[in-house]
């Protein structure tokens, strides 16, 4: 979900080609449901292993990891944490839509209405803990890094990228802006034509020229989406992007923007603070090596029941030599 920012922002396009040698902390979380999502077959059943379990996550983990790898792209995932207890209503929310397109699912499939069927079926995505054991196995397996965060993957990712470990933080969610990463790639997990060789377009959001356009500060922008409404707090009735930036714009500060909005300043404290502030880790090493064959095959031919062949045409695509990442620029703090 995220806050809804698209309204006010402008991304520059961005080609797959461009991110040679530079290293991406990529949300881990929100690229894996976004393959358990559209990788599934025609009725919207993910595909799984011989034992039934769900492997569409590893699928696309495989193929679209390899295409970075391919072309010099060094990702890192960052893998979620323990959630905030902000986030409660939110997940709440979520579970609720997961049961309710379940059974708009099963009704669809009862129907033989496919199409819908495989609609509802992407909004049932669930994304156990053997699942993600099992993307980290993928991950080591093919030399790339990955890291834990406390919390929030995302925070996590926008820190590091704010320290100049990575170039850029990868996600779909905007709220990556909010908790400060200098640059935002929108589209890393939908490049779908990355497997197939094309030089897919992403979107790329740098934040201190975003502040610029907008003229805010890093604080305001977070005024901007608790008025809007996050993944930790509802927002305020009625207001959307552009009025929650046009009130934001008068400069009136934190307190009395928010009591001329109608919200009370004790009320999303905890939320501005966890956006400037958000638990991070310096536990982590980003280290890139060769692939690993063996492993590899562990993890998918002997435990999942990939075919073999199919593994070892991905593996032939990959660099046998550990990658050398190119020269990272870190932004400068913004305020």
């Amino acid at each position: 979900m995220g806050v809804k920012l698209r309204d006010l922002v402008h991304p520059a396009n961005l080609r797959l080609s461009e991110l040679k040698g530079k290293r991406i902390a990529v949300d881990a979380y929100n690229m894996l449901y976004q393959f358990l999502a559209t990788i599934r077959q025609a009725d919207g059943q993910p595909f799984t292993d011989p034992e039934g379990r769900v492997t569409s996550h590893l699928v696309g983990l495989l193929y679209r990891t390899s295409s970075f790898l391919e072309r010099g792209v060094l990702p890192t995932y960052v893998f979620d944490g323990k959630p905030s207890d902000l986030k409660a209503s939110t997940l709440r929310a979520r579970s609720l839509v997961k049961e309710r397109a379940q059974a708009a699912w099963d009704e669809a499939l009862a129907a033989g209405d496919l199409e819908l069927a495989r609609k509802k079926a992407a909004q049932t995505s669930r994304l156990t803990r053997e699942m993600v054991a099992d993307a980290k196995a993928l991950l080591e397996s093919l030399g790339v890094p990955w890291v834990q965060a406390p919390s929030e993957g995302e925070a996590q990712a926008a820190w590091m990228a704010r320290r100049g470990d990575v170039w850029a933080a990868a996600s779909e969610d905007y709220d990556t802006l909010l908790f400060g990463a200098p640059r935002l790639l929108r589209g890393l997990g939908a490049a779908r034509g990355a497997s197939r060789g094309e030089d897919t377009v992403m979107e790329l959001l740098e934040t201190p020229k975003v502040l610029e356009e907008l003229g805010i500060s890093q604080e305001e922008l977070v005024l901007v989406g608790v008025l809007v409404g996050t993944d930790f707090n509802e927002g305020v009735h009625g207001i959307g992007p552009k009025k929650a930036m046009k009130l934001v714009g008068q400069h009136l500060g934190w307190e009395a923007t928010l009591q001329s909005a109608g919200l009370e300043p004790s009320g999303v404290e905890a939320v501005r603070e966890l956006f400037l502030h958000p638990p991070t880790t310096e536990d982590y090493r980003l280290r890139w090596t060769a692939p690993d064959p063996a492993k590899m095959r562990e993890v998918l031919v002997v435990a999942h029941g990939f075919a073999e062949d199919r593994v070892q045409k991905v593996l032939s695509r990959l660099p046998t030599a550990a990658p050398t990442p190119g020269t990272q620029t870190s932004l400068e703090a913004f305020g």
